[in-house]
């Protein structure tokens, strides 16, 4: 027998979701009779304690004696049990300065830490996340910009939303203009997400071709892939392997699309090297039209040059000024309104807990009881006081010779 306990979040600011939700805790008491899934007791978390309790699920003051502590959030190290095995997502993969003595704590207190991020298949493509709901919330976030800067509709803030089938409630107060134009990139999960939200408010997407030449009487949107707003230097012809593979030889082909845009909703991944979408030349051109920038991605000093600090859920927007590039208020008749949030799942924690638990049933939990396929090895990344061989490139960072 496996005993899961949920761990109260403990991480400030609080993290209201949960990896299962009462009825997935349920289902996996019921249906996996070598996994017991109990509850740490919490005044925190959405999915209040009796909504557990309902469910004949075991809420508990100590999860001291469970075999796998599992939460969202980073564990406080005060809050750290020895010699368990823990699943969260860690934020050190990447050799944060912020969490390196979370790592070595972990592997001081010989715990065996399995990061979220890190569950993948074996071509290396991730099995769960949050990724989704990001982009729900963003997409809807970047229309309440639009609300705020334009001043013609207000809407409610996700977040005081009881789940996603208020906030999509709330979407009827949108109003947009005729031949209003939106651009997004990505094709993953955020983009998933994204084109969620559109589809709700039935905005029509056209391929990228057209939005560039048509004019139309109604809203649309283009969804765009790397090939789209990239562009070899040397004008020789596009392949996604030669960019994947080395993206020096590649610059920006956005402004084409900027040009003719009102709104633009980044759900696209960005690695390090690749050309920055829009630059801050781009913004100060007279040819740039775009005015609400949802920057899902929300990569600080990355691709979108507008994007200069996260913003937060409690004051979601700023404004950003070309001329002076710096901040400024959100509705300047010159400045580009600008919400980029990074943690958008947390407006929607139980919608959010539900698809992350979701999956988590169907693509990890077999794995638990056998990982023949190496799920749970992979994405482990330390263990019996060390790092595992999959991650001893974090040996330096471990024992602090990396200046981040």
């Amino acid at each position: 027998m496996i005993k899961i306990g949920l761990i109260r979040e403990g991480k400030n600011p609080p993290d209201e979701r949960i990896p299962f939700s009462p009825e997935q805790v349920r289902y996996i008491n019921v249906n996996y009779p070598d996994i017991q899934v109990v509850v740490q007791t919490s005044t925190v978390r959405r999915f209040k304690d009796e909504e557990y309790i309902k469910q004949g699920v075991e809420v508990v003051d100590s999860i001291e004696d469970c075999d796998i502590l599992m939460g969202i959030k980073e564990v406080p190290i005060n809050d750290l049990i020895a010699n368990k095995t823990y699943y969260f997502f860690s934020h050190t993969i990447k050799k944060q300065i912020y969490n390196r003595k979370l790592l070595q704590e972990l592997i001081s207190k010989k715990i065996k830490m399995v990061d979220y991020e890190t569950l993948v298949d074996h071509n290396g493509a991730r099995l769960i996340g949050f990724g989704k709901y990001a982009g729900i919330v963003g997409c809807y976030n970047s229309f309440y910009a639009f609300g705020q800067r334009t001043k013609q509709f207000e809407l409610k803030r996700a977040y005081q939303c009881n789940d996603k089938a208020e906030m999509i409630k709330e979407m009827s107060k949108i109003k947009l203009p005729n031949n209003y134009k939106i651009v997004i990139t990505g094709g993953g999960r955020v983009a998933s997400g994204i084109l969620e939200i559109l589809d709700h408010l039935k905005i029509e997407k056209v391929n990228p071709s057209d939005f560039l030449t048509k004019q139309y009487n109604y809203p649309v949107f283009t969804q765009l892939f790397p090939d789209d707003y990239n562009k070899r230097k040397d004008n020789q012809p596009f392949t996604l392997r030669e960019f994947y593979a080395n993206a020096s030889g590649f610059e920006s082909n956005f402004m084409q699309y900027a040009k003719v845009s009102d709104m633009y909703i980044s759900g696209h991944f960005w690695g390090k090297g690749s050309p920055f979408i829009i630059s801050k030349n781009d913004l100060k051109s007279p040819d740039f039209k775009i005015k609400v920038v949802g920057d899902v991605s929300c990569d600080i000093d990355g691709p979108i040059a507008c994007t200069i600090r996260p913003s937060s859920i409690k004051e979601p927007l700023y404004g950003y000024d070309p001329t002076t590039e710096k901040e400024t208020i959100i509705d300047n008749p010159s400045s580009i309104t600008v919400m980029a949030i990074d943690n958008l799942p947390c407006e929607l924690p139980k919608d959010a807990s539900i698809n992350f638990g979701k999956e988590f049933i169907e693509k990890i939990l077999p794995h638990l009881i056998n990982d023949k396929e190496k799920v749970i090895e992979r994405a482990t990344i330390c263990k019996n006081g060390d790092l595992t061989p999959r991650y001893e490139y974090l040996r330096d960072y471990v024992n602090g010779e990396v200046k981040i």
